[in-house]
């Protein structure tokens, strides 16, 4: 893993910049979409889209053989990490702005750096465990606890939805770092885009007829429980464009923590930020608020510190690596 992330790091910037571009334009849609049809429903479309074109790349890459593994269990974990990230992103897009749900999601460097202790053994220093707890600060800022029920942005649960998928993210993101030395990156994307068909096909047979969604009034519930419905003849370009585009990030996001170091990658996924703001201007009329502008900017420089630490601790390591060698 190690040899493969050092010889490719500008491969591995161009990937993580393309997926985060192909990652604006899905938020983007997804939150477009979202007042008329079920998440699962887009879900289940994009996916069985998204999934035919990862096979094809994984011909290309080598065959079906490649979707052959040794670590079933470790691979089912990741997917369920990777749908529970997505699917809770995705709920809060219908009540919350576009860049305030993004600004909350990159909360996920700092949980990376938590999560690496217990699971990779990584020692954390004070300098970085500080910049964590700002980060989080930063996050707590963003949720405004002194505001009432009655005049929050949205429900309290669904202020806290962007952070589970931060959480959930985080855990997939460390456990790639394990399993991207042994699978190709395509091999990735169809397990992923296989297990978001599956759970989509089991919201359907529980609550695809819509009877959950009645009488409710929060649009992230009725987004995630409301009845399937053909989609209209207007709306087939971009449910092609969400599948297609979604093949897309599952294999740019894995290609890019395949090819470099997360220390050296990571940092590029900050650029999905002034996008959502841009998206969320242009098609909304949505501006951030002050708390959100001071938020942002606490959870980006946090999580850039972190990311700065980790590529300074990982050179030092190589070069007494280098040194040992001589």
């Amino acid at each position: 893993m190690t040899s493969i992330t050092q010889s490719r790091p500008g491969t591995g910037i161009a990937f993580i910049i393309a997926g985060m571009i192909a990652i604006s334009i899905n938020d983007m849609l997804i939150k477009q979409l979202s007042g008329d049809y079920p998440l699962h429903q887009m879900v289940f479309l994009r996916s069985s889209i998204g999934i035919t074109l990862s096979m094809v790349l994984v011909y290309f890459e080598g065959g079906v053989s490649l979707l052959k593994t040794g670590h079933p269990m470790l691979h089912s974990v990741r997917c369920i990490m990777v749908v529970a990230s997505n699917m809770s992103f995705f709920v809060a897009l219908a009540a919350l702005p576009l860049a305030d749900v993004t600004a909350l999601f990159f909360a996920a460097p700092l949980f990376i750096t938590v999560l690496s202790i217990p699971m990779l053994g990584e020692k954390v220093g004070v300098m970085r465990i500080t910049a964590v707890v700002i980060g989080f600060a930063g996050v707590i800022l963003m949720q405004r606890p002194w505001e009432g029920s009655d005049s929050a942005a949205a429900d309290r649960i669904v202020l806290l939805l962007p952070v589970l998928a931060a959480l959930t993210y985080a855990i997939n993101q460390v456990m790639t770092r394990k399993l991207g030395a042994t699978t190709k990156a395509s091999a990735l994307a169809v397990y992923i885009q296989g297990m978001f068909i599956i759970v989509s096909i089991g919201f359907y047979l529980i609550a695809g007829d819509g009877r959950y969604a009645e009488g409710l009034e929060n649009p992230s519930w009725v987004f995630l429980l409301r009845a399937w419905v053909w989609p209209e003849q207007g709306d087939w370009f971009y449910f092609i464009w969400l599948g297609l585009n979604s093949g897309v990030v599952g294999y740019c996001l894995a290609q890019a923590y395949r090819l470099a170091d997360a220390a050296t990658v990571a940092p590029f996924e900050y650029v999905g930020l002034p996008m959502a703001i841009f998206w969320g201007w242009l098609l909304w009329a949505e501006i951030p608020s002050l708390e959100v502008w001071a938020g942002m900017a606490m959870i980006m420089g946090s999580g850039l510190f972190v990311f700065l630490r980790e590529r300074q601790k990982a050179q030092r390591v190589t070069r007494t690596e280098v040194k040992g060698r001589y």
